[in-house]
């Protein structure tokens, strides 16, 4: 298990822009693919965004193809997720997770973090 930890949650109006990060405390985070997922009010929890430990595969969900784009930062441990053009439907708590493959199932994923609050109003 790693301990994940994300950050960067908040209100954004429709169009506009978050940053979400996601760290490992103790943990090298460059050592797994890390997965953003996020899950609405009463539905279920859905594959956002992936990078592979190589950062060799990077891929998308189709709903937020050319508007989010997620990296890593070696230097301070992170995966980010920058948020961008955002739309009301993007409301979600978004949680980071972690396995070994750069994959969609998040059946995959052995750690995940506690989420965070992401609101776009219209």
């Amino acid at each position: 298990q790693v301990h994940l930890v994300e950050s960067g949650g908040g209100l954004a109006q429709a169009g506009g822009s978050l940053r979400l990060s996601c760290a490992a405390p103790g943990r090298d985070l460059s050592t797994y693919a890390t997965a953003w997922f996020r899950q609405a009010p009463g539905k279920e929890r859905e594959f956002v965004a992936v990078i592979s430990w190589s950062d060799s595969t990077i891929y998308y969900a189709d709903s937020v193809k050319g508007r989010f784009t997620i990296s890593r930062d070696n230097a301070k441990n992170t995966v980010d997720l920058q948020m961008n053009s955002l739309k009301p439907e993007d409301t979600a708590v978004y949680y980071c997770a972690v396995g070994f493959e750069a994959v969609s199932d998040l059946y995959s994923y052995h750690s995940w973090g506690q989420g965070t609050q992401v609101t776009v109003s219209s």
